[in-house]
């Protein structure tokens, strides 16, 4: 089982995901807000200096496709403190094609209208789920600012993190 670091909020699921690109073997550190509206406050605060951001709908829900127009793409966009930040808007569930509320083309438009990557997937068969990070990551290697900054970004995140939410947590794998 896989632990959360200690001050991270219940909320928020963190995971580190190991790529190889070029030879390169890299460290991807991946913040997973799950669309918590309600802890708006906090989980701004994880836009600040990301390398990458994935904003995630689900091709048979309109209504999370709207949420990205309505909330997140403005969210990303007052919170993100890197303007060299790259985005990639993600339609999940493509193996329910027969349930698609929100078309290809649709997602393809709102992605160029903010200047995302696009992609579709399906998290259930795995379809475009590596390719999504590999895409992501391919895009933020070509920006020098990122390399020579790399994890200072990241760990001063953490730190700023930890006093957003400086209570230790209890209970848990971890505790």
């Amino acid at each position: 089982m896989i632990c959360p670091p200690p001050l991270v909020p219940l909320w928020v699921d963190f995971k580190v995901k190991l790529l190889t690109i070029g030879g390169k073997r890299l460290k991807l550190t991946i913040w997973d807000t799950a669309g918590q509206e309600r802890f708006g406050t906090v989980t701004s605060s994880y836009y600040r200096g990301a390398h990458g951001i994935i904003l995630v709908y689900d091709v048979t829900r309109r209504e999370t496709f709207t949420n990205l127009l309505d909330i997140w793409a403005k969210e990303v966009q007052l919170y993100s403190t890197n303007p060299e930040c790259i985005k990639i808007l993600l339609g999940n569930k493509v193996d329910r094609e027969n349930e698609r509320a929100v078309t290809r083309e649709e997602g393809l438009a709102l992605a160029q209208e903010h200047k995302c990557l696009f992609l579709e997937c399906s998290a259930k068969t795995k379809e475009n789920v590596h390719q999504c990070f590999k895409d992501l990551t391919l895009k933020i290697l070509e920006v020098p600012n990122f390399l020579e900054n790399g994890s200072a970004v990241v760990k001063k995140q953490i730190l700023e993190q930890k006093q957003v939410d400086p209570t230790p947590r209890s209970g848990g794998c971890c505790s």
